[in-house]
């Protein structure tokens, strides 16, 4: 029955872009049916060769013949929407569309990922694979479950992974660093994210494949069905858990007491020093003692909204007095932009920055945790 829904409410294949509003209401009620379930582009002209040589300067690397991921370097945590585009088709490189937003910006990626989206994107939904076992969001799930998930979107260990997001660089850095948790390195963001590619010129699809879809309702079901204690099959996906790159709570309050990693927060400053609310309700603002606040936009280009230049990402780390010569953990409101830092990080050489899963949320809901600034108080 779920496959006739689905198989009804599909627009017809077209590289048009939609507005929400135009969107049948079929569509509409498909994202419904799945939120319900637990679910939340060769180079050829002159500028295209303009583009590649964009491509070449902003990654190390540019497409050639023979493509494989294992020519991909994993030292660079991002691709440019040129190299995407001319290695789009090959059979092991999996795009994700990892879109998510916070509650007060009332988007649902859903909706979006149907209107428009790479040619081939999977849907990867951050709220949907992660741990069921907890009220904190989309927190880190357990390694059978995101062995399930991945599996059931049809990824294998194998494959290259392009992770991008609508808003640019934002939700698809955690999904990234989920990847790296796990132990598959081959991994990257699209920099500069769908906004980039449409600059570019590249086309988009405004419908979503049934395959797309099944694949990514299946995902949420997987991780269902794990954290029930059930048994899945296939699993395409094997993972190596990697836990120096992720922290728990009680590895913040250690830390603040022997001082050995420099904590960076994500968030705005305002949210830092307590004088703006969290966008969640009932969570006060404020930061962690001893930390310090990097906003993550500060790592983008203005311009183009990509990664900045790893001299000018040192700068703007050691303006904040963060020495690049000792341990870096990172932290935001839920685990989403710490991620951002940590691929800022990796692309100056950093590549062992752990994130605090939790972060501010689940830190400030502990009524015993010391807290600065403004807010921390009331």
């Amino acid at each position: 029955m779920a496959s006739t829904l689905l198989s009804r409410t599909f627009l017809a294949a077209s590289h048009r872009l939609i507005t929400p509003s135009l969107l049948p209401q079929k569509t509409l009620n498909l994202a419904a049916f799945l939120s319900r379930r637990g679910f939340y582009s060769q180079l050829g002209s002159s500028s295209r060769a303009y583009r590649s040589a964009r491509a070449m300067a902003s990654t190390g690397f540019v497409a050639r013949a023979g493509y494989s991921t294992s020519s991909v370097p994993t030292n660079e945590p991002v691709v440019s929407v040129d190299w995407l585009h001319s290695n789009l088709r090959e059979p092991d490189l999996k795009v994700l569309d990892a879109s998510w937003y916070m509650p007060d910006e009332q988007r649902n990626p859903i909706q979006e990922y149907q209107v428009a989206h790479i040619p081939g994107a999977l849907f990867f939904d951050l709220d949907g694979i992660s741990d069921r076992s907890t009220s904190l969001p989309h927190m880190l799930p357990s390694e059978e479950a995101f062995a399930a998930g991945c599996s059931a979107l049809g990824i294998e260990n194998k494959d290259g992974v392009v992770v991008y997001d609508a808003k640019g660089v934002f939700s698809a850095a955690r999904v990234w660093w989920m990847f790296r948790v796990f132990g598959h390195d081959k991994v990257w963001v699209l920099d500069g994210g769908l906004p980039r590619w449409r600059a570019s010129g590249y086309d988009v699809e405004s419908s979503a494949s049934g395959d797309a879809i099944l694949k990514a309702s299946a995902a949420s079901e997987a991780i269902e069905k794990i954290y029930q204690g059930h048994t899945v099959s296939p699993i395409t996906f094997q993972t190596k858990f990697q836990p120096h790159l992720v922290w728990t709570l009680d590895q913040v309050k250690n830390n603040m007491e022997d001082q050995t990693y420099q904590h960076v927060d994500a968030r705005s400053k305002a949210r830092f020093d307590g004088t703006a609310p969290e966008p969640r309700k009932g969570i006060r603002s404020g930061h962690i003692p001893g930390s310090k606040c990097v906003p993550y936009p500060q790592l983008f280009d203005s311009a183009s909204q990509t990664l900045l230049p790893a001299e000018d990402l040192k700068k703007r780390f050691e303006q904040e007095e963060i020495s690049l010569d000792k341990p870096i953990m990172a932290s935001c409101g839920t685990g989403v932009t710490a991620c951002i830092l940590a691929m800022g990080l990796h692309r100056v050489g950093k590549t062992d920055v752990p994130v605090y899963d939790g972060s501010w949320t689940e830190w400030a809901t502990q009524p015993d945790l010391p807290m600065e600034g403004e807010d921390s108080s009331s």
